[in-house]
């Protein structure tokens, strides 16, 4: 083995390895496992959320591979409909082309030509993550065979009157033309303003104070234009008397209703609210209880059109509402939703109707593809009618079909699924599965798989026929993976062996948009063999979210986004902060990124490795929580894989080319197990027993922990050196029992460690394997370790308190400022039958790590020199310090720490004394401060405890 371990030497060339020989396919033998990836976008590249949930996801993989699963680890990508038409169109744009201008089939052959050409990144970075997926299953949601899946799930929906097309009111994008998703809209607080605008009442008609009019209030004045009633709270007695009479809606003219709806907060402004359905959700839902028409003011683009469209609450078109054709003033026709709101205000009061205007910070919502202010729009798409699904797919999560990991996951998905309501599942796109719908001249609408089967159905003959120029909505597709990847509808081996799958690990933001659509869909048209819904998984692990080191979420805006490759291979400084300000349009931001990196990574980023990075992410899971990241626990992890690495080296020293006590993978030769070896043997057995369970409960960060712990402190720290006695002076037999041991328990960890660091455990195995007699190409395909009977049930407790002994002269050289390498008189009192054994049977052990010069005991009515002491138990450790140390000598060197540290204490205190520093300091740096002084005031205490003991001597 090389000196230095160097990740950038081993991973890549391994990664080729394992997937040219096929070791990521399932074996065909065993339970199956499976899990499902979610779909990276194919416009992307993975980020550290990516690698936080592949981490997770790989360590189960290998984890269940090495136990004796039939395990699938599904492979594929999303085709992102508006975020990749999104990317086109702007390449487009650079050659001054429009997709309107190349037609919408030459349009998606540019798609198809850059999905070829970096379709590619996210499959490289995986390969980089060492993502053990099967590549040779790779699937993308808009290839042929999910392709048919949609089609065929579209039909049998449609068929079941549960897809259906309809008018209603949906997140539109006046940019890109398109229904967006909730999930797609971002809302940002903005400053912004309530008008409160006067309607006068109709008929003489007055409040009960004696005003001719109502005042409502509105952050949206441009919509008035398309209000259809004023309502007020029934209970509300200020307006009691005016429900059932009209107001007259300024600038059109129309008398329009007052109505009652406990939707209104009567002690919000003046407790009357405009309704206008066709361009607000609330107002919509409003509308439908009060049967209400709906009267649509803006247009695609959202400017004022110049008829409104008019239409029943259920979205059937109107030739007129009470008299009004739908003709706006002539003055708002054309005009930009914006531009019309200065307009309406403007109008309001010179009209003395503008009652006042206050300054209001609100949430607007922003489509985060367009970056424009989305408009509820009211339009023809099509729908899902979900509420017959969900019900099902609530009970298989309150029966315990599927569990919550955490379990408090489970209120946010009951509490989506039963409000739920249809789903929108049309998008206005040329990119992504074109609806299988055909409409006639007459507008009459045909639903099949193709347009062959469409006319062989309807006796269409050569009727003349278009389909539907919508596309659906990408979740749709997402919605069937578990089962279309496995080759649905055909009823195939693959479906049978791995449906359902056994994990999903995802996050909480997508439980509602994709992991309830997958267990709806899944359940609709999946049964066992005793025809109950199948589900598509049995456990959903939810992530939280990798933040920055301050708890901020990381985004490009902010500048603090991290790139897992950079953790990987290192970045030099320059090359980040371009990274991080590239396409910044603002300079002032730029240079606020630049500056925050600069003092953040002044040397840039190291190389730290794969294994380091997924180690570090396993370590920080804590369950359903949020991450904030941390360098320096990547740095600490990074030195752990050195730890493991150096340690491993120590042992093929020692070992390679020597008689290691095995023969034809059983051991040979007389063995003579030391309590060390027994001690260790028995330590791994426990922490396997520990590491399995924490795999077992996905709690990843405690299997992080008792990795370390046993690695680090256990088998490096203490075994190791345990082993330098009999390796240096131990008889034939001795040495064979611990080169056995030393082989044996590596290469068992090894295999326990391998699904969380895949890389440097391989490379360190396929040296080590061979001396426990195994003659395999890959650690991978392995048994993992199971857990054995007790075979030496004395020896952790015999180890346990050998360590105190060890640890307790070590902690008396420390306090003695004596050399760690001078050999110690030691008197030990009070010693029992059981200590007195165990101290004589490891006298090389405590002479070796403890550095003994002698060992005596001491009877009970026998005084000990002037000694140093400790105590293990109710033994007691002496070390005579006659002739170690100069006390003369220590006794000045403690006068003057004392001194020095009794400064430092008298500064914190008269800091802290000082009422003017104390009044104006912030909290945080008075905390500072006293923390300061209590530090100082400990090390003043143990100095002076250390010279009243070298001045007793």
């Amino acid at each position: 083995m090389d000196k230095t371990y160097s990740p950038q030497a081993i991973e890549q060339a391994l990664y080729k390895t394992w997937e040219e020989r096929g070791y990521f396919k399932p074996s065909g033998q065993g339970d199956a496992y499976c899990i499902m990836i979610p779909p990276p976008n194919v416009t992307g590249s993975l980020h550290m959320g990516h690698a936080f949930q592949h981490t997770i996801m790989d360590t189960l993989t290998r984890y269940k591979r090495m136990d004796g699963f039939n395990t699938l680890w599904q492979v594929g990508s999303d085709h992102a409909g508006i975020a990749t038409q999104m990317v086109v169109e702007r390449q487009l744009a650079a050659q001054g082309v429009t997709r309107q201008e190349l037609g919408r089939d030459a349009f998606i052959d540019k798609i198809w030509d850059w999905k070829a050409q970096s379709g590619g990144t996210i499959t490289s970075q995986m390969r980089r993550l060492g993502d053990s997926v099967d590549w040779d299953r790779e699937r993308f949601t808009m290839d042929d065979g999910l392709s048919n899946a949609v089609k065929e799930v579209f039909v049998r929906l449609h068929k079941e009157n549960l897809i259906y097309r309809g008018k209603r009111l949906v997140n539109w994008d006046p940019k890109l033309q398109t229904a967006i998703s909730d999930l797609e809209v971002e809302n940002k607080e903005q400053q912004g303003h309530i008008w409160h605008l006067r309607y006068p009442l109709a008929d003489g008609a007055k409040t009960a104070d004696g005003k001719d009019y109502l005042v409502v209030a509105t952050t949206r004045p441009e919509t008035m234009l398309g209000d259809v009633c004023v309502a007020v709270h029934p209970d509300d007695e200020r307006y009691q008397s005016l429900v059932g009479k009209f107001v007259e809606l300024p600038i059109v003219g129309r008398r329009i209703p007052v109505i009652a709806d406990t939707y209104v907060d009567k002690e919000f402004g003046t407790g009357c609210v405009k309704i206008t359905p066709a361009h607000d959700f609330n107002d919509y839902d409003v509308g439908k209880r009060n049967n209400l028409p709906m009267i649509a003011v803006l247009d695609d683009h959202a400017n004022v059109r110049d008829v409104a469209g008019l239409y029943t609450p259920t979205g059937e078109s109107l030739p007129e509402i009470d008299g009004f054709d739908g003709t706006l003033p002539a003055d708002f026709q054309g005009l930009e939703r914006f531009a019309a709101r200065k307009k309406i205000i403007a109008d309001f009061d010179a009209l003395g109707l503008l009652d006042k205007t206050e300054a209001h910070t609100n949430k607007v919502p922003y489509g985060d593809r367009g970056g424009v202010p989305i408009e509820p729009h009211l339009t023809d798409q099509w729908y899902v009618r979900v509420a017959p699904m969900a019900e099902v797919a609530t009970k298989a999560v309150e029966d315990g079909d599927i569990q919550f990991v955490p379990k408090q996951y489970e209120n946010m998905y009951f509490a989506w699924m039963r409000d739920i309501q249809d789903w929108c599942i049309s998008r206005q796109l040329w990119w992504g599965h074109r609806i299988p719908a055909w409409y006639d001249d007459q507008g009459n609408v045909y639903v099949g798989r193709d347009e062959d089967e469409v006319r062989r159905d309807n006796n269409l003959g050569d009727t003349p026929l278009r389909q539907d120029d919508d596309v659906l909505d990408t979740w749709f597709s997402s919605a069937l993976w578990t089962f279309s990847t496995l080759g649905w509808p055909d009823n195939t081996d693959d479906l049978k062996t791995f449906h359902p799958t056994d994990v999903l690990v995802t996050g909480f933001d997508i439980i509602f948009f994709w992991v309830a659509r997958m267990i709806m869909m899944t359940m609709h048209f999946l049964k066992d063999e005793s025809g109950k819904p199948q589900v598509p998984f049995k456990t959903v692990y939810v992530t939280g979210l990798i933040r920055d080191e301050e708890g901020q979420k990381m985004s490009k805006s902010k500048g603090n986004v991290l790139d897992p490759l950079d953790m990987i291979d290192g970045i030099d400084l320059d090359t980040l902060v371009n990274k991080r300000t590239a396409n910044m349009m603002q300079p002032q931001l730029e240079a606020k990124i630049k500056k925050r990196t600069e003092k953040q990574f002044p040397e840039g980023i190291a190389a730290h490795g794969t294994d380091a990075l997924r180690f570090t992410l396993a370590a920080l899971a804590s369950t359903g929580r949020d991450i904030n990241w941390d360098m320096k626990r990547l740095e600490g992890y990074r030195n752990f894989c050195n730890k493991l690495w150096n340690a491993s080296r120590y042992v093929l020293m020692n070992t390679e080319d020597q008689d290691c006590g095995v023969r034809d993978g059983k051991p040979s030769g007389e063995l003579e197990l030391s309590l060390a070896d027994q001690w260790i043997i028995e330590q791994l057995n426990d922490t396997t027993k520990q590491f399995r369970h924490a795999l077992d409960t996905y709690r990843f960060d405690q299997a992080a922990a008792i990795a370390y712990e046993f690695t680090w402190n256990q088998f490096c720290d203490w075994y190791l050196e345990l082993t330098k006695p009999v390796l240096f002076n131990g008889s034939e037999a001795q040495l064979r029992g611990t080169r056995h041991t030393l082989v044996t328990v590596l290469e068992q960890l090894l295999r326990l460690l391998h699904p969380l660091l895949p890389f440097i455990t391989e490379e360190i195995w396929q040296r080590v394997a061979p001396l426990v007699g195994i003659n395999a190409d890959t650690i991978m395909l392995q048994a993992y370790p199971q857990v054995q009977p007790q075979r030496f049930a004395t020896a952790s407790a015999d180890m346990e308190w050998l360590k105190q002994v060890i640890v307790a002269v070590r902690n008396i050289r420390g306090e003695m400022n004596l050399s760690p390498t001078k050999p110690l008189p030691v008197l030990f009192k009070n010693a029992d039958a059981t200590a007195q054994t165990r101290l004589e049977q490891n006298q090389s052990f405590l002479s070796a790590l403890a550095k003994l010069e002698s060992v005596t005991f001491l009877a009970a009515d026998e005084e000990a020199p002037a000694s140093a002491t400790a105590l293990v138990g109710r033994m007691e450790i002496n070390i005579p310090m006659a002739g170690l140390i100069d006390t003369a000598a220590e006794l000045a060197r403690l006068d003057k720490a004392i001194e020095k540290a009794q400064k430092e204490f008298d500064l914190f205190t008269r800091k802290l004394s000082n009422e003017n520093f104390v009044s104006k300091a912030p909290t945080e740096v008075i905390e500072k401060e006293r923390a300061k002084q209590a530090e100082a005031q400990e090390t003043l205490h143990q100095l002076q405890q250390q010279r009243e003991k070298i001045a007793a001597l």
